[in-house]
């Protein structure tokens, strides 16, 4: 009898052992039967050093219950205190609020590989946790493998990427959701259409939770962030602008009750006259009260703010920190942080139009200049110019980028096509772009006039016979001697007439002896 009673004990044992032995990898140890973790296709997902990348988890509801408060998170401390990833939050979370059975859900964490961490193969670990049907508690831990390699020869890691990226790895990183209830990091969301610049991109952040009793299911409430909106859309620097953030209450089973909630922007500034934080009450403290938002409920808390006058253009965070109480008075404090982008107006001037000549024949060029002066604190994109007007053929002119506080000079050939009636108003369309790849435009005119050609006269010749001086003494000399000749003339006539008069009178004459 007992020989028997070993052999089935025995056989239980290596049935359990071998059940064991093929579960799948990643399937949470508390879970079993109800939540199945794993990555897509089973592959490992490789990181170069410095390089952001996502990480993504397939979790599914491998039960016939509905599972809430789905929750995965990441052990920063790794095996034996390795961890390959940048870490810039003490915490990170990515969370569901309900899986139907049989439904598959992926959270997707947005890491970056330190530039420091050795190349290799690392294992990270995640935390699982669900409440089912019955408010049990189930979860466990998975375990998967990611490999680090050296950077590129040549290249360094983009720190753009790697500020920040943590955050995105976790519900209300500024992504939008997607159609599993993940979420996708703000850069992406932000890219345009046609694959240009991306814009600027705001977004939220969730922090944890600390303190506070256990409500009848067993987990703390948590206020969390689900959105926000300012009015207007666009926050520019130097304006005022209402800010209204989104809440929900994530507890199913209890309220939560005298909430209190301090704003907190980051200082800016580049000595001690400029600095001061990047958001300031337009009126009033940056404090704000709540009474209460219900088990499973929303709420929208708003404040108007104003914008630093001299903020760079990018996204600035607010931090939002949030004390409240559950529904047995137990403290409860959490933090969560908004990403605010703030854009700078483009600010410049035209210098005075230079045009040489103002008057012109068809066929003609004249040249007309001017500068372009950036006033602002943005950089001036793809500047064009372009010349429309009557009697003149349409010019186009490339000036190219110019940057906060410098000039660029804008120089244009415009070449007469048909005479107009007198000077008419010739058009300049400057063109730019911002970061975002926005088009603006601005206008400037200048008079030009195109007339008729005229008749081309050689000047050359007739200069140089006016330029001749008058000869005044020969010509003088002419006039006396010519005036001589005259007198000597006439004198010598009366002589011969008179000689002729006297010979006729002795001619016709009585002689003496009559």
């Amino acid at each position: 009898m007992k020989k028997w009673f070993k052999r089935i004990t025995a056989g239980a044992v290596a049935a359990v052992v071998f059940g064991m032995a093929l579960m799948p990898q990643g399937e949470a140890r508390a879970a079993s039967a109800r939540i199945q973790v794993s990555v897509p296709e089973n592959k490992v997902t490789t990181y170069r050093q410095g390089e952001t990348k996502s990480f993504v988890l397939e979790l599914k509801n491998s039960g016939t219950e509905e599972l809430k408060n789905v929750k995965a998170v990441p052990r920063l401390e790794g095996e034996e205190g390795q961890w390959p990833f940048a870490t810039e939050y003490q915490s990170y979370e990515a969370e569901k609020e309900s899986m139907a059975p049989g439904e598959t859900w992926q959270a997707s964490f947005g890491f970056t590989a330190r530039p420091d961490a050795a190349p290799g193969r690392y294992r990270v670990v995640f935390d699982v946790s669900a409440v089912g049907d019955g408010q049990e508690d189930i979860g466990g831990s998975s375990s998967f493998y990611v490999n680090v390699a050296a950077q590129e020869s040549g290249k360094t890691p983009d720190s753009s990427q790697s500020q920040g990226s943590a955050g995105e790895s976790w519900q209300g990183s500024g992504g939008e959701q997607d159609g599993s209830g993940g979420w996708m990091p703000a850069a992406a969301v932000a890219q345009a259409d046609d694959g240009s610049m991306p814009a600027l991109a705001g977004g939220f952040e969730n922090g944890p939770v600390t303190g506070g009793g256990q409500s009848a299911s067993g987990t703390v409430p948590r206020v969390i962030v689900t959105g926000f909106d300012t009015d207007p859309g666009e926050v520019k620097a130097g304006t005022d602008f209402k800010l209204t953030i989104h809440l929900k209450n994530t507890s199913k089973s209890s309220r939560v009750s005298n909430i209190l909630f301090e704003l907190a922007a980051p200082t800016e500034g580049r000595d001690e006259q400029t600095t001061a934080p990047a958001f300031l009450p337009a009126s009033g403290a940056s404090s704000l009260y709540l009474d209460q938002i219900g088990a499973g409920g929303t709420a929208d808390i708003s404040i108007q703010l104003n914008a630093k006058a001299d903020l760079v253009q990018k996204p600035y965070s607010i931090n939002l920190a949030m004390k409240y109480e559950d529904q047995n008075a137990s403290q409860i404090e959490a933090q969560s942080s908004i990403s605010i982008p703030v854009r700078q107006e483009a600010r410049f001037e035209f210098s005075d139009f230079e045009v040489t000549p103002a008057v012109i024949s068809p066929g003609e060029e004249s040249n007309v200049s001017c500068s372009l002066y950036n006033l602002g604190r943005v950089k001036l994109y793809n500047v064009k110019a372009v010349f429309e007007g009557k009697g003149i053929k349409k010019e186009e002119l490339f000036v190219g980028s110019v940057e906060p506080g410098a000039s660029a000079a804008i120089d244009a050939m415009l070449e007469g096509e048909k005479e107009t009636k007198g000077p008419e108003k010739v058009k300049m369309t400057l063109t730019y772009e911002d970061e975002a790849g926005k088009v603006s435009k601005a206008e400037k005119e200048l008079q030009l006039e195109v007339a008729a050609a005229v008749e081309t006269v050689d000047w050359s010749q007739t200069d140089m016979e006016a330029a001749r001086p008058f000869p005044v003494l020969p010509a003088a000399a002419a006039v006396l001697t010519v005036a001589a000749g005259t007198a000597a003339a006439l004198m010598w006539r009366r002589k011969k007439r008179a000689a002729e008069e006297e010979v006729q009178y002795e001619l016709d004459g009585p002689s003496e002896d009559e």
